[in-house]
């Protein structure tokens, strides 16, 4: 179990590491952020959040590929390299991987629902968000 002391610290390294996931920045950098050892770090991240530092990195950079190629006009190979890939082949295998997709198919498949070009589609919106923020 881990203290609400300890669990605010990995919120927010967790935030730190959710903004800066192209600084490339390491775990220690991370954990230093929490203030704890690395090794502590990332047993205590798994434990609070299901998933790996590494792991939660690599769903934020596929998170922003899915938007980017949703809403944007990017070749492949751009949006791997703004992201911080160095092979299109990489990206291509692990966004595969997270999304059951390739990039070129997700795209397809996701922009036949967009309406007016540049806005996320609203059936893409998690219903809680789209709760949230109706009024707004």
């Amino acid at each position: 179990m881990i203290r609400n002391s300890a669990y605010i610290r990995l919120c927010r390294a967790r935030d730190f590491l959710r903004e800066s996931y192209m600084d490339g920045l390491s775990i220690s950098d991370a954990a230093r952020e929490a203030n704890v050892s690395p090794y502590h770090f990332i047993r205590a991240f798994k434990l609070a959040f299901g998933q790996t530092p590494n792991e939660f990195r690599t769903q934020v950079r596929i998170d922003k590929a899915k938007a980017l190629l949703i809403v944007g006009n990017h070749s492949i190979t751009d949006l791997c390299m703004e992201l911080g890939y160095s092979s299109v082949g990489s990206f291509s295998t692990l966004f595969t991987k997270h999304t059951g997709f390739s990039p070129s198919g997700y795209r397809r498949s996701v922009r036949s629902m967009v309406q007016v070009p540049g806005i996320f589609p609203r059936q893409l919106v998690p219903h809680c968000f789209a709760i949230m923020y109706a009024g707004a």
